[in-house]
């Protein structure tokens, strides 16, 4: 005898967790992670505390959620930029997905790795460890594809992989700033394509003489 499924018990959540968690996603971005609070990222959510829990978590869980889609999204250029072919467009993808997404439309500007690192106290270590950690990852990345370049000859032999993905993350990383204090596109693309005008930069770490 055939047995129908009866569909599961329980009241539908009532609001698109997608949607939710681009909207807490916004307010990290906009207010770092001590600046939003509770209330703010409910009010965003359209939510209440308790389901804001039942289906994320805490403030500290719903965050790495909220990082891990940022990552995903505005901020995918870096694992885009790696697949490139040559060390050159590596750093163009990079560079110029670091101005788009310090600059998209109906978004905060910056970054939301640098904004939600301006936390003061004690208790925010986790999340400053967690950012740093997310930024030395991407730093890793952009290394090995640049020691790989030089393996293949398109670096020369003398650059050093790990100072060149420091400098190009160090180029991105001051566009998000400027993008936040209020920069325009077009004069952080400028400043970008100016950087890339002189690729590959001389950049080969001095060594002590033994």
């Amino acid at each position: 005898m055939d047995i129908q499924r009866s569909a599961p018990v329980g009241r539908p959540r009532g609001f698109d967790t997608d949607e939710a968690l681009e909207n807490a996603m916004r307010v990290f971005w906009q207010n770092g992670y001590e600046g939003a609070s509770l209330p703010d990222l409910t009010g965003a959510m359209g939510i209440s505390r308790t389901s804001m829990y039942a289906a994320f978590g805490n403030k500290e869980e719903l965050f790495r959620k909220a990082l891990a889609r940022y990552a995903d999204g505005p901020a995918s250029y870096g694992g885009e930029a790696v697949a490139e072919p040559t060390a050159r467009r590596v750093a163009t993808v990079f560079l110029h997905g670091a101005v788009r997404s310090s600059t998209l439309p109906g978004y905060p500007t910056g970054c939301l790795s640098l904004r939600a690192s301006l936390i003061g106290d004690e208790d925010g270590r986790v999340i400053r460890d967690l950012l740093a950690t997310w930024r030395d990852e991407t730093s890793t990345l952009l290394s090995e594809r640049f020691r790989r370049a030089v393996d293949e000859g398109d670096l020369p032999a003398e650059t050093d992989p790990a100072l060149l993905a420091r400098y190009v993350m160090t180029i991105g990383n001051g566009v998000a700033v400027q993008a936040a204090g209020g920069a325009e596109r077009s004069d952080l693309q400028l400043i970008v394509d100016a950087a890339l005008q002189n690729w590959p930069p001389v950049l080969s770490r001095v060594r002590e003489e033994r």
